[in-house]
């Protein structure tokens, strides 16, 4: 089992496309907490990984997935800790690897749809960043999901019958740890990583506002 963590994608912030100046922009748009961390939640196939790429980049914060970080530590993909450890083996090896990542500052981490059923994982995540629910439907998911063979989980006689179960088994626990949820739908990358900035910008205020 590796020691550490692989090297994470660090992004720097891109210049403005909007004509503003960074004093004009800050006053249309207050930035999150520089060194608050997001934590992204979901199912499969919610966008998690790209959305965190993308939100790690503009916001200049370090970007990891979990699922790649324990895959990078056993050197082997994650159907094969399941078919090795069980799903059982794979949680308890993800609720250590969320405890060490959520103590990090100034992170985006795209976490594995199943992160939450943990109730210390749910916890962790809750108190140590603003967490966000990427949100679709069943037939959103089974469409960006149907032909990828690296879901363990689906590997059944009915995958969308499954996925539809999972969405109902953990939709409430994503609500439950979520500072945001954000309705991904059909829209671009572009657009949502907008609605995500501006949604993470009100709480931001908000919690300032609480604060003074």
């Amino acid at each position: 089992m590796f020691s550490g963590f692989p090297q994470a994608m660090h992004y720097n912030r891109p210049m403005m496309e909007t004509g503003q100046t960074t004093a004009e922009s800050l006053q249309t748009l207050p930035e999150a907490r520089p060194r608050e961390s997001v934590f992204l939640v979901g199912l499969m196939g919610a966008g998690k990984t790209s959305v965190g790429k993308m939100l790690a980049k503009r916001l200049n914060k370090t970007f990891y997935d979990s699922d790649h970080v324990i895959e990078a530590r056993t050197g082997v993909r994650i159907p094969v800790i399941f078919e090795i450890e069980g799903e059982a083996g794979f949680r308890g090896r993800e609720s250590a690897v969320l405890q060490e990542l959520t103590a990090l500052d100034n992170i985006v981490l795209a976490t594995g749809g199943g992160a939450v059923l943990a109730p210390e994982n749910r916890e962790a995540l809750h108190a140590r960043g603003t967490v966000v629910y990427l949100r679709a439907s069943v037939d959103e998911l089974w469409n960006r999901t149907r032909h990828d063979r690296n879901r363990p989980l689906l590997q059944t006689a009915d995958p969308r019958a499954r996925l539809a179960q999972l969405h109902e088994q953990r939709d409430p626990l994503y609500r439950e740890v979520a500072h945001i949820v954000l309705d991904t739908g059909t829209q671009s990358l572009k657009s949502l990583i907008g609605r995500l900035e501006a949604s993470l910008a009100r709480r931001a205020a908000d919690t300032e506002q609480h604060a003074s």
